[in-house]
């Protein structure tokens, strides 16, 4: 029984927590805790000795569960629960210096050694067509467990607990006059992933993710209009103590205000304004300018032809001012919270923090074992992911952060040095080009500075700049005590696509001088 690339991307995509499996899934396996329970090294040594005796110089298998739930309200209504479970294993090896790739929900040795086999015969039928072959930089044998840090497992609390949480958030936020809708849901992924190469390591891990949201809207009757302000907390790799640490019941209703208030804002006028922005916000700034042009394929032009290439070139490694001198931008596979974080990546190597941006200076890339020779490095960066066990794994974004000031700089010292100016709140519209250097991005919620404090909501606010320009017009970042580190849950790449979960971790920052524009005068920006 064989199984095509696309049905694989379509039945095991996990970006949202919530994954619907055809029936010959749940024939072939009696039970997730049955068919998870296989011996995975057994199985690890079949696949090496297979492709060993077919001419593969190196081989990987990744042998996954995945387990997903999603629950989503409206008002006081529950509109879904789902929960999915999903379990299998890929083969990736290298025969003539060319990748081959083939995966299985058939989780047998028999079926391990005729998928390796496919592999083989992909890799071969490839090399046909490959112009440079394949060289990988070392990694070293690893035999280890690694589990992502969390204080409660959100798949041990039941559902009704979580629906009960999320009806009381949406009883909050309509309690306030003016309000008319609040949707609000929660996601949580769980990864548990065994890895085993040919270079002899063994690694097994577990990875929790959670991703509550909300979103309020309030109606004005009288004029038609609406306005709506959405969660400015975002996805993290956490557990359930996310739900109950944080006083997601005050931001509810803090939302719910802001929602009726944007509806009397005041709109901007266009122009020249300093800004200050809100980790909330600039965190997806950060994901759109710098963690996608900094990653190496795309500069080689191996994502052209769908998710775009990149202004920055390898040339350029070292010498582009890419942002003022304050500007220190980290790649960190280790973030505590980070929905990247791991212990190691797709082919076994650990994660690790780097810097892309130095001092202001673009200094390096991310790498994996086969990009890493391309620019002389000796050692991979560790950034190959797969979604899914029946995903080809590919060079994918590490957690990119924005290092915080080392003195004790508060948000309010920042507005503090503006005169006139914006403080932006959450994500918002975003448009940026294919290279990743021109862009427009909006936000949630915008304030006015004037004399260095905040003068009141305004509304149809977008900013629009370039990427070098932009990070060089940074002059203030607030300290440690303003840092967070918001994420996404869908990163999309690839064709066929795949999602990868990523954080930015970033301080208030202060921006002079950045063209805005009124999205209420150019409706095609919102």
């Amino acid at each position: 029984m064989s199984f095509s690339r696309r049905d694989f991307i379509k039945t095991a995509g996990i970006a949202l927590g919530a994954v619907t499996l055809p029936s010959w899934v749940y024939e072939a396996h009696a039970s997730a805790s049955a068919y998870f329970d296989v011996n995975k090294n057994a199985l690890a040594d079949a696949a090496m000795a297979a492709a060993k005796k077919l001419g593969a110089s190196y081989v990987d298998i990744r042998i996954n569960r995945y387990r997903m739930e999603a629950v989503s309200t409206r008002e006081r209504q529950v509109q879904n629960v789902s929960t999915g479970h999903n379990f299998g294993f890929g083969v990736r090896v290298l025969v003539n210096g060319t990748w081959g790739f083939s995966a299985s929900p058939i989780v047998t040795a028999e079926e391990v050694q005729r998928v390796t086999k496919e592999a083989v015969e992909i890799a071969k039928a490839n090399s046909l067509f490959q112009k440079r072959k394949i060289e990988l930089v070392s990694a070293p044998k690893v035999v280890t467990t690694w589990k992502s840090s969390f204080e409660k497992d959100p798949f041990d609390v039941p559902i009704d607990d979580k629906i009960a949480f999320l009806l009381k958030l949406n009883e909050a936020a309509m309690g306030v006059k003016g309000v008319s809708f609040v949707n609000s849901a929660m996601a949580w992924v769980n990864e548990q992933k065994f890895l085993a190469t040919s270079d002899g390591s063994r690694i097994e891990q577990y990875l929790i993710r959670g991703n509550p949201s909300f979103n309020v809207t309030a109606v004005d009757r009288a004029s038609g209009d609406f306005q709506s302000r959405a969660s400015l907390r975002e996805g993290q790799a956490i557990g359930y103590e996310y739900i109950e640490k944080e006083d997601w019941i005050t931001d509810a209703k803090l939302a719910a205000e802001e929602a009726v208030m944007k509806i009397k804002a005041k709109t901007v006028e266009p122009g020249k304004y300093d800004l200050v922005l809100h980790p909330s916000h600039l965190f997806l700034t950060i994901h759109e300018s710098v963690g996608h042009p900094t990653e190496l394929d795309r500069a080689l032009l191996w994502e052209a032809n769908y998710a775009g290439t990149s202004f920055l070139t390898p040339d350029k490694t070292g010498k582009l001012q890419f942002g003022s001198k304050i500007v220190n931008f980290v790649a960190d596979r280790m973030q505590p919270k980070g929905l990247a974080t791991v212990g190691y990546d797709d082919e076994g190597v650990a994660g690790q923090r780097w810097h892309l941006v130095k001092d202001g200076t673009f200094v390096d890339w991310q790498t994996t074992r086969d990009l890493a020779p391309l620019i002389g490095k000796k050692t991979s960066y560790g950034c190959l992911h797969a979604d899914s066990w029946g995903s080809v794994p590919f060079p994918r974004m590490p957690n990119v952060s924005l290092e915080p000031a080392k003195e004790n700089v508060s948000q309010e010292d920042l507005i503090g040095g503006v005169d006139k100016g914006i403080f932006i709140q959450g994500r918002g519209s975003y448009s940026i080009d294919q290279q990743r250097y021109n862009f427009q991005f909006g936000g949630q919620t915008f304030w006015e500075i004037k004399g260095g404090k905040i003068a009141g909501m305004i509304r149809d606010v977008a900013y629009q700049s370039r990427t070098t320009d932009f990070w060089g017009s940074c002059d203030g970042l607030g300290g440690q005590a303003t840092y967070l580190i918001p994420g996404s849950f869908n990163d999309g790449k690839g064709e066929p696509g795949q999602s990868n979960a990523v954080s930015h971790g970033c301080p208030v920052a202060r921006f002079r001088q950045i063209n805005i524009l009124n999205t209420a005068v150019s409706p095609s920006l919102t």
